[in-house]
């Protein structure tokens, strides 16, 4: 920590470090950045779950003996970053895939004649969920060791009756240990809230790589489409807090009807 009259002090063992034992953040770390990795930490170890409030600015400034300037700064970051939601007159909560809002953080793609969301809850067919070993490419995707047990999931999504959108994700399996298709086709929230309330796992972010497939290999039975037909085919890595990649999940978008929509910037 800085030697500085605002430096602050561990509340405990796991503020200080990783379980592993990693230190959070380097010495030369501006302060507000220390106190964003102790918070950080917290998050990951499921001190304050998502949705609860987190403690005020001024109990986080007492706990790490740090000013509330301090503090405020780091929790301004984390709230750009979609791990913190700000309410004003509230107070700060921990950020959750449940809100309407942040359902369609994630999918990206839109009817061509409306907007995320207007067409309603997406249909959701459960194809398959099964235990598998990891293939070189979703090993390395997943920074396991090939051959390692993951999860493996297939799903539809519909829309108006319509298939719209094929999935094939690939899971961790320890971390997801009692994961069934059962439990996933019964659960009437996002597949992300899902995870968060059940499994302890929350997904912060992700990489997409989007490129163009044909329907083939039997996609084009499930999309109930033409062999051949043009998708938009989005591969995902999706990851918990400290980077750890939780998720492999290639996604097929029919786009006769629906397009991708980003905002940048």
């Amino acid at each position: 920590m800085l030697q500085t009259t605002d430096a602050p002090l561990p509340a405990n063992a796991n503020d200080a470090s990783t379980a592993s034992g990693e230190q959070l953040a380097p010495s030369f770390s501006p302060l507000y950045q220390q106190i964003k990795g102790l918070i950080l930490n917290s998050l990951r170890l499921g001190e304050w779950k998502p949705g609860e409030s987190i403690p005020s600015e001024k109990d986080l400034a007492t706990r790490f003996r740090v000013s509330q300037g301090t503090v405020r700064k780091a929790i301004d970051e984390l709230a750009a970053e979609n791990l913190l939601d700000r309410r004003q007159g509230k107070g700060t909560f921990v950020a959750t895939h449940a809100t309407q809002q942040a359902q369609f953080r994630f999918l990206k793609l839109v009817p061509d004649t409306g907007t995320p969301g207007s067409e309603g809850p997406a249909q959701r067919d459960i194809v398959e969920c099964r235990r598998a070993r990891a293939s070189a490419d979703v090993a390395r995707a997943l920074a396991l060791r090939t051959g390692d047990a993951v999860l493996q999931v297939r799903r539809v999504l519909s829309f108006a009756g319509a298939p719209t959108i094929l999935e094939d994700i690939w899971l961790p399996a320890a971390p997801f240990k009692g994961l069934t298709a059962e439990r996933l086709a019964n659960y009437q929230g996002p597949m992300y809230a899902l995870f968060e309330t059940e499994f302890n796992v929350r997904m912060v972010r992700a990489e997409e790589k989007i490129r163009a497939e044909p329907a083939i290999d039997g996609r084009e039975q499930l999309l109930k489409i033409e062999r051949g037909t043009p998708l938009l085919s989005v591969e995902r890595i999706a990851y918990t807090y400290k980077d750890v990649p939780m998720e492999l999940r290639r996604g097929y978008y029919r786009t006769d009807t629906h397009h991708y929509f980003n905002t940048l910037g």
